[in-house]
């Protein structure tokens, strides 16, 4: 059930207008550009029409930007939620509120469970996913994966804001695939965008967005799990910079797609 905030009404005008910017002839956005958006428009909308009820987890990144903008003004039957790890940085966190009020609506926010955290940090201490792949999974597990499963149970699919470009396993996905660990589809409507067309997007409707971003950090997640990468750094080499590049995701993504993919 979406909430909306009272008042503000010439805030949230101005949001509906950032994404018809993506599908009308503002010259802010080139035709290509433009195109583009209609498209992802249009996958989304499929989503709706071929799988009921759809959930949109986000992450608060780059790509977030660009679907909180479609979604809650072009696409509003689409629900948005996100996680609240317990260790984001405040940049993130004032970043929702920013969101919230610019758009005039309630992101859903999942946390983790309390008695998992302190069990682990009883165990492995208060930064032990430094310590060991197993641990810094465990991690991820109990702070992120379990809220995101409680966040998406009982819809008919979910989108997500992963591209191609982002990482080697990524460039392997599809628009829209069976995820069988969660049992819904899957939906990437951002998945052919390139980073500049995030930002141009972003930049031609004002849009609010992390200032981290403009520090080197092109992936946020947790806050002592990130940092700054170096120009010419794969995206998400900020991200566990610690691990194996091959190990390098969450869980929420997997690190190759699936062979009985359609």
């Amino acid at each position: 059930m979406h909430h909306s905030y009272e008042g503000c009404r010439d805030n949230a005008a101005m949001a509906a207008q950032s994404a018809l910017s993506a599908t009308d002839s503002t010259p802010a956005l080139s035709a290509a550009l433009r195109a583009r958006a209609r498209v992802s428009v249009g996958i989304l909308r499929d989503a709706v029409r071929d799988f009921g009820t759809v959930v949109y987890a986000s992450s608060l990144g780059a790509e977030s930007i660009v679907l909180t903008d479609l979604i809650w003004t072009l696409v509003p039957e689409i629900q948005i939620v996100t996680i609240d790890t317990g260790r984001l940085p405040e940049e993130t966190l004032a970043l929702l509120d920013r969101l919230e009020r610019r758009y005039q609506r309630r992101m859903q926010v999942y946390y983790p469970q309390a008695k998992s955290v302190e069990d682990y940090i009883a165990a492995n201490g208060i930064n032990g996913f430094y310590n060991g792949l197993e641990q810094r999974q465990g991690c991820c597990a109990l702070r992120k994966l379990e809220p995101f499963q409680r966040a998406i149970a009982g819809f008919g699919a979910w989108v997500t804001g992963v591209r191609r470009e982002q990482s080697a396993a990524r460039s392997a996905y599809l628009v829209s695939e069976r995820d069988e660990r969660y049992g819904l589809q899957k939906i990437s409507p951002l998945l052919d965008w390139s980073a500049d067309e995030v930002w141009v997007y972003i930049r031609a409707g004002a849009l609010p967005y992390n200032p981290l971003h403009d520090r080197g950090y092109p992936s946020i997640g947790c806050a002592p799990c990130t940092r700054a990468i170096e120009p010419g750094q794969d995206e998400r080499a900020g991200r566990w910079w610690w691990e194996n590049p091959d190990s390098r995701e969450c869980g929420l993504q997997p690190r190759t797609r699936p062979s009985s993919a359609p």
